[in-house]
């Protein structure tokens, strides 16, 4: 999987939309609902950035932001859905590196986490890392145990659709309408020779696929 997320709030639901989103971006997401969890958790594992709601059961934000900071620099980003300036501020003095105000828009929020890795040298947060393969989105380049392949274009475009959603089966004409447009001239035999072609670089054997499965009838999916 790819880097490392934290995200801490008491709402499922904000919880569920950011997790989902963040995992379209190739991250590796965790998931806390109060602050004794989140602070168990940063202890256990180390991330590379924590999304940390101010208001917490068990413990509220800044305790926990305050906490985290006598055994870890990783970087905090506070979700507050205050307004008052104050609160931002303390939010900060309490060692947080940036804060954000509810409600707020996914995007913003995947923004503020590339800002503060690009910040922090940690590049490559296009990756899509699955079972050895590795997908580098900004570059377009594809590895296979570390061993760079030469994929074509429309190749590349074939897994990159099926690498960023694992396990939606995709029909040979959905396929060819994302990846060609629906313009494209060519039926969806096209898809197959892609498909085929995509094996043959990437499986062992690829009469016994491990990485892009076939759905009997219905069409082609990644099994992460």
């Amino acid at each position: 999987m790819g880097r490392k997320i934290l995200v801490v709030d008491d709402e499922k639901l904000i919880v569920k939309g950011i997790h989902f989103s963040l995992l379209q971006d190739g991250f590796d997401v965790d998931c806390a609902y109060d602050g004794v969890e989140a602070l168990a958790m940063a202890r256990r594992v180390e991330y590379e950035v924590i999304l940390l709601d101010v208001m917490l059961p068990g413990m509220d934000g800044f305790t926990v932001c305050q906490q985290i900071r006598t055994f870890s620099d990783v970087p905090i980003i506070m979700l507050t859905a205050k307004g008052d300036d104050m609160d931002k501020i303390l939010g900060l003095e309490y060692g947080a590196d940036d804060y954000i105000t509810k409600p707020f828009n996914i995007l913003e929020v995947k923004a503020r986490i590339k800002a503060i890795l690009r910040r922090n040298g940690k590049g490559g947060i296009n990756l899509i890392q699955v079972k050895g393969l590795t997908l580098d989105k900004d570059s377009r380049r594809v590895f296979l145990q570390d061993k760079e392949i030469s994929l074509t274009a429309k190749e590349t475009d074939l897994l990159e659709l099926l690498l960023t959603n694992p396990g939606k089966v995709y029909s040979r004409e959905k396929l060819l309408n994302i990846v060609w447009g629906y313009d494209y001239p060519g039926d969806a035999r096209t898809v197959d020779v892609h498909v085929r072609r995509l094996r043959e670089k990437l499986e062992e054997n690829p009469a016994e696929p491990e990485y892009v499965y076939t759905k009997w009838g219905v069409g082609y999916y990644f099994k992460g």
